[in-house]
């Protein structure tokens, strides 16, 4: 996984960075909030490990700004500070997991994996044979990975908001296509005979409602 650790004690990021490389992670480090403002909007981190106190400013106020971005970013906070309220604003400033200092380097793997566990559920859908990793933005059919164009993914994941519903032609148009009127060319129906073909046996999971639009369907 591609950790960030945000964290600017030299000793302990040293410690840091040799035990994920050991597990086979790949660890990106900074010491302040501007810089960890600079990473994660060139880079996508599965986690981030942050400090609370950092040289310019609180770690907190970054966390919060975490909850705001799609997909959001599971946060492992580090901090000195072990009082029950200070837990307390960390969990509500959005941490998905706090971790008082010193810890042990197995306790906090052991946080790490579940943090990241606990976030790839809430980003994966299950629907009959399909898995659609919202995160990564993929698909896999019987635990295939499908090579679908971003419209064709923006397309199966709209009728996966609701899986065996309807979702109206208008709907689609508006959602996927950004459209608020059918321009008569068909692009609907394209997309979708596209998106059978790639979903091969799967193909009668989308549906068509005549004179409506389309579902996704759970069983035959």
């Amino acid at each position: 996984m591609n950790v960030l650790i945000v964290e600017d004690d030299l000793q302990l990021v040293d410690l840091l960075e040799r035990v994920f490389r050991d597990f086979n992670h790949v660890p990106t480090v900074c010491g302040t909030l501007k810089a960890a403002e600079e990473k994660l909007a060139n880079r996508s981190f599965d986690i981030v490990l942050l400090d609370w106190m950092l040289p310019d400013g609180d770690g907190i106020d970054l966390c919060a700004r975490l909850r705001n971005r799609v997909p959001p970013v599971p946060v492992l906070m580090l901090t000195a500070r072990g009082e029950l309220s200070d837990r307390v604003s960390g969990l509500r400033a959005g941490a998905d997991d706090y971790i008082t200092k010193p810890f042990e380097i197995e306790e906090l793997l052991a946080r790490v994996e579940a943090v990241c566990r606990r976030a790839n559920q809430d980003w994966l859908t299950h629907i009959g044979a399909l898995e659609i990793d919202r995160r990564s933005q993929f698909v896999r059919a019987d635990g295939k990975r499908l090579d679908l164009t971003p419209r064709e993914y923006m397309l199966l994941t709209r009728l996966a908001d609701c899986p065996g519903a309807c979702v109206t032609r208008p709907t689609l148009l508006a959602d996927v296509w950004n459209m608020s009127f059918d321009p008569g060319s068909g692009i609907i129906d394209v997309q979708v005979s596209r998106l059978r073909d790639k979903l091969g046996e799967h193909a009668w999971m989308v549906d068509t409602v005549r004179g409506h639009g389309f579902r996704l369907r759970t069983s035959r």
